[in-house]
């Protein structure tokens, strides 16, 4: 009895559905239209199948996100050099993240929520864990010290990746802020306002990361928190 034609695709032609390409071909999307615009209905479309059909893989569009936070994971995945100071070490990780969210349009409001227990998401978790435990931290503490790295990465990115304006990827206006702040009688932030205003976030999340690995050093060496 001869096999269905339907049973495998024609020779040097891939599926038209699968996992992977249907994670690829979201993230896509999600780089060309933004988060809101990226639909079931629109992905199928995009996939050349029914909506129905992605169901298949994914139940609900969480769980589309969840894959395609998995995804972006697998590019923060980085491999610190084993002598440098945990605080280096821990910063590398931080700063690939960071990285790994900027790379796609809104993928810090992707990551948000989600909970993927794949290898790149726990890889990169038991990095830095694995770096503040190396560093004498207790187990509790790695653990919270890791939740707080990744949730100030995160805040930092989404505030970023919201500041650009939908069509057009620069910062938002800095002159509305500048005309609140002095129409205000805002002394203090005016004086902050270069700041405030300035345009390349890396400073800041640097800034802030500094601030959070040095309250963690001074953690570590305080003899009475056990």
């Amino acid at each position: 009895m001869s096999t269905p034609s339907t049973s495998r695709p024609a020779r040097g032609r891939p599926p038209r559905l699968d996992q992977g390409r249907t994670i690829e071909t979201a993230l896509a999307l999600l780089n060309d239209s933004g988060l809101d615009a990226l639909t079931m209905r629109r992905l199928a479309g995009a996939m050349g199948v029914q909506a129905g059909a992605l169901y298949r893989y994914f139940e609900t569009k969480d769980d589309l996100l969840t894959a395609m936070a998995e995804r972006m994971m697998a590019d923060a995945s980085v491999a610190p050099e084993g002598g440098a100071d945990w605080s280096d070490r821990l910063s590398v990780l931080a700063r690939a993240l960071r990285q790994a969210l900027l790379a796609h349009r809104d993928g810090a409001r992707v990551f948000a929520g989600t909970h993927s227990t794949g290898p790149g998401t726990l890889g990169f978790a038991e990095a830095c864990a694995g770096v503040l435990r190396d560093a004498g931290f207790a187990d509790a503490d790695a653990g919270r010290a890791l939740m707080a790295v990744v949730h100030f990465t995160l805040g930092h990115t989404l505030e970023e990746q919201a500041a650009l304006r939908p069509g057009g990827g620069s910062p938002a206006d800095p002159d509305v802020l500048r005309e609140a702040v002095s129409s205000g009688g805002y002394p203090h932030l005016t004086a902050a306002l270069p700041t405030l205003t300035e345009a390349d976030y890396a400073p800041h999340f640097e800034f802030g990361l500094a601030l959070l690995v040095a309250g963690l050093e001074t953690l570590r060496r305080d003899p009475h928190h056990r």
